[in-house]
């Protein structure tokens, strides 16, 4: 089968590959629509790991399936996450399922950037989901975006009458300004550093959106979250400035969560007195857990979240590389992969 092979996100080859060995527990996923992450871009994560075949938000048609699974059949159109907690450890019964050891641990074979995929028994288990006819391929495979985006607005304790700040206005901050939008915010700001993505979250659901990088950038978020801070600040954009701007947007008593991490090395400087005098939270989220995706599931499916309007371009896997370079430099806020276009 043909692959798309990542060595950097300015070499992507295609490559044949075998077709993954089926076992008795597995399911093989023919891949159908297949999302380009925000995170697949991160190299100083990715090359290290290179060459290696990528794509984590997918959905496809069941091709065949093992001697022991009961729970799908050839033809049945689902949508799958890759990494899978075991939901009995200490950490998932404490609702911490993103430092489950076996999350870290279950991901595709080979990964959604092919023709077709392995999904292990843990996959077909727990983290594989009938996707309803009303779902295309392409908008399931928001599913798990979005359900990162449920599972951080759960843990940063709700939205619901409150004012939020999203920084960073690429896929994941939009999700959290529509989610947000969904869940009855008070009032949604977002900031970006492209003049377009700041009017895809006003177009998606802002009641306003700043350019993080001009001049007082600060003062105009906050004059656009009513003359204080927010209760609640997603930071979606994994840069130092990001934060900065977060740590001085949230207001008394208010959460930051870094839903985008700074790269391996990097720190940033707290004041801690400060946190601690302003009561300020800081509360990280990763992940979207098997109850997240269906909730996410949901969303998509109601139409209370719209995905089909985030998606710019569509790509046949010959050109993962294009897709890559756009997503890269910001000329498309969504790029999906049709393997079998």
């Amino acid at each position: 089968m043909r692959a798309a092979v990542y060595y950097s996100n300015d070499d992507l080859r295609i490559e044949a590959r075998p077709r993954p060995a089926l076992g008795d527990g597995d399911v093989l996923l023919r891949i159908e629509a297949s999302g380009v992450c925000g995170s697949d871009l991160m190299e100083w994560y990715r090359k290290p790991k290179a060459p290696v075949v990528l794509g984590h938000e997918v959905t496809g048609v069941v091709c065949d399936v093992g001697r022991s699974v009961d729970r799908f059949r050839p033809g049945d159109r689902v949508v799958a996450t890759h990494h899978v907690p075991c939901d009995t450890c200490r950490y998932c019964l404490a609702d911490r399922h993103a430092v489950c050891a076996t999350l870290r641990e279950t991901r595709f074979d080979p990964g959604g950037f092919c023709e077709q995929v392995r999904l292990g028994p843990l996959h077909v288990e727990r983290g594989t989901f009938r996707l309803p006819d009303e779902v295309d391929f392409a908008a399931g495979t928001f599913v798990e975006p979005l359900a990162c985006v449920v599972r951080g607005q759960r843990l940063a304790g709700g939205v619901e009458s409150r004012t939020v700040a999203v920084i960073g206005a690429g896929v994941s901050g939009v999700l959290h300004v529509q989610l947000a939008r969904a869940h009855g915010a008070e009032r949604i700001v977002a900031a970006d550093v492209r003049d377009a993505r700041c009017e895809a979250a006003r177009r998606f659901g802002a009641d306003a959106a700043v350019r993080a990088n001009a001049p007082a950038a600060t003062e105009r978020l906050l004059d656009a979250l009513g003359g204080r801070g927010a209760d609640r600040v997603f930071v979606c954009a994994g840069a130092r400035p990001a934060f900065d701007l977060a740590l001085a947007a949230v207001d008394r008593g208010g959460t930051v969560q870094p839903f985008a991490p700074l790269g391996p090395g990097e720190r940033l400087p707290i004041d801690v007195l400060d946190l601690w005098t302003r009561g300020i939270s800081i509360v990280p989220s990763y992940s979207g857990p098997p109850a997240d995706m269906l909730a996410a599931l949901d969303l998509i499916a109601s139409g209370r979240v719209d995905v089909r309007g985030m998606i710019t371009h569509r790509f046949p896997l010959s050109e993962t590389g294009r897709a890559f370079r756009m997503m890269a430099d910001g000329a498309c806020l969504k790029a999906i992969i049709e393997p079998q276009r």
